[in-house]
C-alpha cells in the first residue's frame, strides 16, 4: 500500500496549563518539564463524528478520491457517544460514502493496526481505495480532578487514503496483556440476573511509571525488529513519527536509536496525546507544512492501553 492522502481536524477549544491550574494542584513548569505539553485541544461544542467526518474529506480531497472511490473504511475509536453503531458507519453517511466499514479499538495504536489491515485487504480482496479514519476524545474519558492524567490529553481525528503500492517496507504489531498498567471499566446496565460484584472506575486508572516503561521498552523492542525486517539501518530512517505521548518517552527512543533531534517531529506541545488519531495527524501537519520528501523514509511507532505497540517503516512517495 501506499498513502496517497492526508487530513485531520481538531476541537476549537485550546486549553492551556495556565487554565488548568484555575481547577487543579499543578503549574505550566510542572506539566511542561514532566510531559512536554504546554496546551490541548478539547471538545467543548463539536461531536467527535463531525472531527472525523473533516479529517476524512481532507483526506479524500488530498488524495483525488471522491467518496464513491471508497472501497472500506477503518476506523480507529476509543469511546465515543455511539455505544453502537460503530463510529465508522456514522463517518460512512457524514460523508457519503457506501462502502463496508470496520471499527477497530487498539487504544493509542489503532492507526498501525489500521495500516496492517488496509495492506492485507489491498493485498487479498479487489479493492483499490481505503479510508483509514482516527477519532478520539479522550477527554471525555478523564477524571478532570486527578493532575497525574487529565493533564495528558487532548482531542482530535486524523486520517489517510491509502491505495495499491509498495510504500509499506515492514511492520509489526504486539500485545501484552497488561490491563491495570492503562484501563478504564464502566458499569454496564443492570440486569435481573447478575450477582457479581460490579464497579466502574472514576475515569481511566494509570500507573505512569509502568506505563512509561512498557512504552519505552516496547517501543524498543519494535523500532529494533522492523529496521532489521527491512534490512536497514537506523540512520537509514529520515524521520521517526512517533506517537505523542510525552516528550520523556520520545527522548528515550531517540536516544536509543541515537539520532538526532531534527529526525523526531512533534506537534505534542501544541495538541497532547490524542491517542491513535496522533500520528496521522502528525503525518498530516508535516505533509501540509511540507516538511514530507518524496521518497523519505519513514519510521512509525505507536504504544496504548492494552498493552498494544506496533512499528513500521513507510517509504514517502505522496
Amino acid at each position: 500500500m501506499k498513502i496517497i492522502g492526508t487530513g485531520s481536524a481538531r476541537p476549537s477549544l485550546t486549553v492551556t496549563n495556565a487554565m488548568l491550574e484555575n481547577f487543579l494542584d499543578t503549574s505550566d513548569e510542572w506539566i511542561v518539564t514532566r510531559t512536554g505539553i504546554h496546551e490541548r485541544r478539547v471538545i467543548s461544542s463539536e461531536n467527535l463524528e463531525d472531527l472525523a467526518s473533516t479529517a476524512a474529506t481532507k483526506a479524500m480531497e488530498d488524495a483525488g478520491v471522491t467518496s464513491e472511490q471508497i472501497d472500506f473504511i477503518i476506523c480507529s475509536n476509543v469511546v465515543n457517544e455511539y455505544v453502537t453503531p460503530g463510529l465508522g458507519c456514522i463517518i460512512q453517511g457524514k460523508i457519503g460514502a457506501t462502502c463496508p466499514t470496520m471499527d477497530i479499538n487498539c487504544a493509542c495504536t489503532g492507526f498501525l493496526y489500521a495500516l496492517d489491515i488496509a495492506e492485507a485487504y489491498l493485498a487479498t480482496k479487489d479493492m483499490k481505495n481505503i479510508l483509514i479514519v482516527c477519532a478520539e476524545e479522550p477527554s471525555r474519558m478523564m477524571n478532570w480532578k486527578d493532575r497525574s492524567s487529565c493533564i495528558l490529553f487532548g482531542d482530535a481525528a486524523g486520517a489517510v487514503v491509502v491505495t495499491k503500492g509498495d510504500d509499506l517496507k515492514a511492520i509489526r504489531l504486539s500485545t501484552h496483556c497488561k490491563v491495570e498498567a492503562l484501563y478504564q471499566r464502566r458499569r454496564l446496565q443492570p440486569t435481573p440476573f447478575v450477582t457479581k460484584e460490579e464497579t466502574d472506575t472514576d475515569g481511566v486508572s494509570m500507573n505512569g511509571q509502568d506505563v512509561f516503561k512498557l512504552a519505552v521498552s516496547s517501543s524498543i523492542k519494535d523500532i529494533d525488529k522492523v529496521l532489521t525486517m527491512a534490512g536497514i539501518t537506523a540512520d537509514d530512517i529520515d524521520l521517526y513519527v512517533l506517537h505523542q505521548a510525552n516528550v520523556r518517552i520520545i527522548e528515550s527512543i531517540r536516544h536509543f536509536v541515537n539520532q538526532d533531534k531534527s529526525k523526531f517531529p512533534f506537534n505534542l506541545d501544541k495538541y497532547g496525546n490524542t491517542s491513535s488519531a496522533s500520528i496521522p495527524a502528525l503525518l498530516d501537519d508535516l505533509s501540509r507544512g511540507n516538511q514530507l520528501r518524496t521518497g523519505e523514509l519513514l519510521l512509525l511507532s505507536a504504544f496504548g492501553a492494552g498493552f498494544t505497540t506496533g512499528a513500521c517503516v513507510l517509504r514517502w512517495s505522496k
